[in-house]
């Protein structure tokens, strides 16, 4: 578990499930609403055939970092020390399918939803299209971050945005390399947005 500790905002991430991540007030927060999310987080491994703990809640904090303005912002804005160690083989397939399982909830819940969402308490929050593009957006500047230099594709092009995300797949695979960030870190938060998003749009359905 990283915990990264912002002024206002404390985000917890579960270092072996990329996008389970969420943020509260404080650490209990934190932590609290991350466990909350463990059932809704499990379907996301199931997607991947990866096997979730019977007790996903049971914390251990391995890594606690100092937070940002995006920390503040709402976003996971800090790479884990523990993100700049080497993964195996296996550690890395494993996270890229992950990443994926996101991809592919997301995908799950936008096909479901109508285009006009529910809007917030004060009248806010984009719509089913905007929200898909606001995320292929994000994942075009998370990519050069690991030297991936991708054109966005348009939300409603399925066949430019399997090749986008497989451009994607393939940089997580490697690793080993480190640009701007460490891969982990960028496959963390990639996965962490498309899950928020695919969450928010599931909360959102009227």
């Amino acid at each position: 578990m990283y915990l990264e500790v912002g002024g206002k905002r404390v985000f917890a991430s579960a270092a072996d499930w990329p996008g389970w991540c969420r943020s509260g007030k404080d650490e209990a927060s934190a932590l609290k609403e991350l466990a909350e999310y463990a059932p809704r987080y499990a379907k996301v491994a199931k997607l991947a055939r990866a096997e979730f703990p019977k007790d996903p809640t049971n914390f251990n904090v391995i890594e606690r970092m100092k937070g940002n303005a995006t920390t503040d912002f709402g976003a996971p804005g800090v790479p884990a020390k523990d993100e700049s160690n080497p993964l195996t083989t296996r550690e890395t397939e494993r996270m890229a399918s992950l990443v994926e399982a996101c991809w592919k909830y997301l995908d799950q819940v936008r096909a479901q939803a109508p285009a006009s969402l529910q809007k917030g308490p004060r009248g806010g929050g984009r719509d089913r299209d905007k929200m898909f593009e606001h995320v292929l957006a994000a994942e075009v500047e998370y990519a050069k971050k690991i030297g991936l230099h991708e054109k966005q594709p348009a939300w409603n092009d399925p066949a430019a945005i399997k090749g986008f995300r497989i451009s994607l797949s393939a940089g997580f695979r490697d690793s080993y390399r480190e640009e701007k960030w460490p891969v982990p870190y960028a496959a963390r938060r990639t996965a962490w947005h498309a899950l928020d998003h695919a969450w928010e749009m599931e909360d959102r359905i009227p």
